[in-house]
């Protein structure tokens, strides 16, 4: 449930930025909300309207004493944050006995729960839509690295690949800069590719994780692209 407010933090919160402080403590209660509405839906977990209303709540509580002059916005917002934690955690006690639901048959809720590492991976680089960055070329090698280390089979196939991006990061530092920009997207882009086929075969390492590197790293050599461009 944090994960998936983190995640809507991430997504849905930059989506708008209202100037007044009552507007923007509601739009972070309800962007950390609705995500993990939907994972509650899909996991198939009752009280999602309560859980919804520990969300709310601490800001609501935190505008009074901003009403008087006693707070700043930064302290509503840190305080909503806080406070909603106790709050959350009053409402899985109080319904700790609850039977476990039925999770949701709303093909929207089980695409989205389903796509969860997708969903991740593009709440961690949103921001590199806005400000584009190129990684440092060892980057490649500790990323490709992971399957070296954990991966379960074909660990001559591993270093292999691995080899092939210690080559490539040799060019990035031989060749000029321009040409060592598009060879770290290649190498971003090849990664992607390399995840899809483990994801694909279900091999090496977990499925979840294949599925959110592969985005993760398409989404880093399309970034360093626009900033090549």
């Amino acid at each position: 449930m944090l994960v998936a407010m983190l995640v809507g933090m991430a997504l849905l919160g930059p989506l708008w930025t209202p100037e007044r402080v009552e507007l923007a403590a509601l739009w972070m209660a309800a962007a950390m909300s609705v995500p993990m509405a939907l994972w509650m839906a899909y996991r198939g977990h009752g009280r999602i309207a309560e859980m919804c209303a520990a969300m709310f709540v601490p800001y609501l509580a935190m505008l009074v004493p901003y009403w008087f002059g006693l707070l700043d916005a930064h302290a509503v917002e840190m305080g909503g944050h806080l406070l909603m934690l106790p709050a959350m955690a009053f409402v899985l006690v109080r319904h700790r006995h609850d039977a476990h639901g039925t999770p949701s048959a709303n093909p929207v809720v089980k695409a989205l729960g389903s796509r969860w590492p997708t969903v991740i991976a593009l709440a961690v680089t949103f921001d590199f839509w806005q400000s584009p960055l190129v990684p440092p070329v060892w980057t490649l090698l500790l990323c490709q690295a992971v399957y070296l280390f954990w991966g379960r089979r074909a660990p001559g196939v591993q270093l292999g690949a691995f080899g092939l991006y210690a080559v490539l990061a040799a060019a990035v530092v031989l060749v000029s800069p321009p040409a060592g920009v598009l060879l770290i997207a290649f190498g971003w882009g090849a990664h992607a590719v390399w995840d899809l086929f483990h994801h694909v075969r279900n091999a090496v390492v977990p499925r979840w994780w294949s599925e959110f590197c592969g985005v993760f790293d398409l989404v880093i050599a399309v970034t360093i692209l626009l900033v090549w461009f």
